[in-house]
């Protein structure tokens, strides 16, 4: 698990990093209007993508660990917002109770990569 968790989040983070810049509108539906939907794409991708490579080097995974959790911590409001949306962008109940569940559970996984990783 050592060993392979990292390396799935980063790849995963890669992913959405990519998704982001090859389908902005995807994602638009889950920025809340207060925030400029081109702005938080630019920022999501350049942070997911930073903290993807991260995960991906044995010897910065420590701090793509850290990185994940402050990551996926920024996201939880976007999740909470979404679960008590009239309309949630990402679909019907129950999924975005699932989303929001699930956010915590990749945030203990950010955690047990920056506890599991020290230099």
């Amino acid at each position: 698990m050592k060993k392979r968790l990292p390396p799935v989040l980063g790849l995963i983070l890669l992913a959405s990093a990519i998704g982001h810049l090859v389908n902005p509108d995807f994602y638009a539906a889950m920025i809340p209007p207060f925030i400029p939907a081109s702005l938080a794409n630019i920022l999501a991708t350049i942070t997911e993508a930073g903290v993807g490579i991260l995960l991906l080097l044995p010897r910065y995974r420590h701090w793509g660990g850290l990185g994940f959790i402050l990551l996926m911590l920024a996201f939880l409001p976007i999740h909470v917002w979404d679960l008590f949306r009239e309309d949630p962008a990402i679909g019907p109940a129950p999924a975005p109770l699932i989303r929001l569940l699930l956010q915590f559970l990749l945030i203990y996984a950010g955690y047990w990569v920056y506890r599991n990783n020290r230099p």
